[in-house]
């Protein structure tokens, strides 16, 4: 896998004197689940940088846009539960949002997966609803009626029309992306005027990370940065994005899920899983702030 080096994805600093960790990953030993969602973890990475500018990490070397698109179109995709879950989640969000844009026609979710979020979009009255995967796996596993809103590839700003957007969300995935800031600067682009971008994505800040540390399942091979608070805000900032507000998410998951999440070692975890996945209790949902973060801005 061939392997190029980058500046700061989020400000453009070629400051790499903070090194964060030191890569750690085995291509050998990642299984067509390392590019899916909701994954066991590896527990891998590439080379962190700590930016001293915006407080993003990133990953520098990275491998090429293509290579990467590759891996994700072949990714399978077996989290069909969990992300109904998170899109139930995530959709607490919209009645607060509903209230400050223009209307409900045109809404674009970035990364959707199954389109388990379009279809809370759709029952909150969203019309014009469109989402974008890479990952063929996961459209195949869709609702039959939810597949044909979804566009197979990765996200192009070219093949929308702009400022015909009154939402665009993009959950768990600013992380996945080679280029965040063009993503945030297409996104200004195809939302309307008044429109709003709603994000999730991991806060390398939170309790959680802090306490785990390199064996939090943030750190992972398909992440090629993570953010905080501080970060996320200049992204939408210094793109055009104004009324910025960030929120913690209290993430909802059955038991079995969160375990795992959680670095137990490979064997007993795996024993574990099988139990619960056979018991009642493995089912409980369970609501923990897991270290996600929620961020809104509006193209006043």
């Amino acid at each position: 896998m061939k392997m190029v080096n980058r500046s700061c994805p989020v400000c453009g600093s070629k400051d790499q004197s903070k090194v964060f960790a030191e890569a750690d990953f085995d291509l050998n030993q990642l299984d067509s689940f390392a590019f899916a969602s909701r994954k066991l973890p590896e527990y891998m990475h590439y080379r962190l940088i700590s930016c001293p500018t915006c407080d993003v990490l990133y990953a520098s070397p990275i491998p090429e846009l293509s290579e990467l698109a590759t891996a994700y179109h072949e990714a399978a995709f077996d989290s069909s539960e969990e992300a109904h879950y998170a899109s139930r989640t995530y959709a607490s969000f919209l009645p607060e949002i509903m209230q400050h844009i223009p209307n409900l026609d045109g809404a674009i979710d970035i990364g959707t997966g199954d389109g388990a979020f379009l279809e809370e979009l759709l029952r909150t009255g969203f019309t014009s609803v469109i989402g974008v995967e890479p990952s063929q796996a996961p459209i195949l596993a869709a609702k039959e009626e939810i597949q044909p809103l979804i566009k197979h590839g990765l996200f192009r700003v070219e093949d929308f029309q702009a400022g015909t957007f009154s939402l665009i969300t993009c959950f768990q995935t600013l992380e996945h992306l080679y280029d965040p800031k063009q993503m945030c600067q297409d996104a200004y682009t195809l939302v309307k005027k008044g429109g709003a971008v709603f994000f999730i994505c991991h806060n390398h800040r939170a309790l959680s990370a802090e306490i785990l540390r390199m064996r939090s399942p943030i750190f992972d091979i398909e992440h090629l940065q993570l953010f905080s608070e501080k970060s996320a805000r200049y992204l939408l900032k210094t793109n055009g994005f104004t009324t910025i507000t960030t929120k913690v998410i209290f993430n909802r998951y059955p038991l079995h899920y969160w375990v795992k999440l959680f670095p137990l070692p490979l064997k007993l975890k795996r024993f574990c899983l099988s139990f619960l996945k056979k018991t009642k209790i493995g089912y409980l949902p369970v609501s923990i702030p897991a270290g996600n973060l929620a961020v809104i801005g509006y193209k006043k």
